[in-house]
């Protein structure tokens, strides 16, 4: 059975932090199975639906984690060639033991040239040091030696997702990932984007999609939604658009979706 998942709205300074932790509550009542906050450092434009990632989403993470009990927290993606590979790995790690194990580190290589540039990473190394980076995080959460004592050690697996349908992203997520999310693909376009994934390795990856509720009628949304179910996503993220709009629409999706 596919597992719903939530985009939480994290697209403006302005929205209250206990906003948040009402909507991630809601969504654990409801059922979904795990909620998402993306990530930006330095965006070129205003945060929105094109530069979400108000607050640091592990930051985040750790605040609705102590708020809730159920649901999985993910990073949808967190830009990790942006980071030290160490200190993410310690935050992540940390986070999965201080939440009772409910953490997802999804990654990506990054798309936004301007944001590379403002942070001093060269645009044209993401590729190099997402993979190093990814050969680091697996090291340590598996328990090789990389020169030091690495703590907390994981008691329970703490899943990599890895995002994006580029060939790179599909090649990463077969070598490195646990779980691989695609985004606005439809049936047709998930499983050929999955068949390319499984191409490049025989790993068991875990494999979902995100989709988008833009119009008013959820109809499409929700259509959509079952598409992907039968092509295979065994996860479908939602976004629901901005914070006004999302308690409303997370509840009547859940029901319209489950009703069949």
């Amino acid at each position: 059975m596919v597992e719903l998942q939530v985009v939480l709205p994290d697209e403006s300074a302005a929205m209250p932090p206990e906003r948040l932790v009402e909507l991630a509550a809601v969504a654990e009542e409801l059922g979904y199975g795990t909620a998402w906050l993306p990530d930006h450092l330095l965006p070129p434009g205003e945060f929105g639906s094109t530069y979400g990632g108000v607050y640091e989403p592990l930051v985040t993470i750790g605040y609705l984690a102590a708020r809730t009990t159920r649901i999985r927290f993910g990073t949808s993606v967190l830009v990790l060639p942006m980071r030290s590979a160490f200190v993410v790995a310690k935050q992540a790690a940390t986070l999965h033991r201080l939440s009772g194990e409910r953490v997802v580190l999804g990654l990506g290589a990054g798309w936004a040239r301007e944001e590379f540039a403002a942070v001093g990473v060269p645009f044209e190394e993401r590729g190099r040091r997402t993979d190093s980076s990814l050969e680091i995080l697996r090291d340590l959460f598996e328990g090789r030696d990389r020169g030091g004592v690495f703590e907390p050690r994981l008691r329970a697996p703490l899943p990599i997702m890895i995002g994006g349908t580029t060939t790179p992203a599909l090649r990463r997520a077969a070598r490195f990932g646990d779980e691989w999310q695609g985004l606005g693909l439809d049936g047709a376009g998930f499983s050929a984007a999955v068949a390319r994934l499984r191409s490049f390795g025989d790993r068991q990856v875990k494999v979902g999609t995100r989709l988008d509720w833009s119009d008013r009628d959820p109809a499409p949304v929700v259509a959509m939604a079952h598409e992907l179910a039968q092509a295979g996503a065994e996860t479908v993220a939602v976004s629901f658009g901005d914070e006004s709009r999302a308690l409303e629409r997370m509840a009547r999706f859940y029901s319209l979706f489950t009703a069949g």
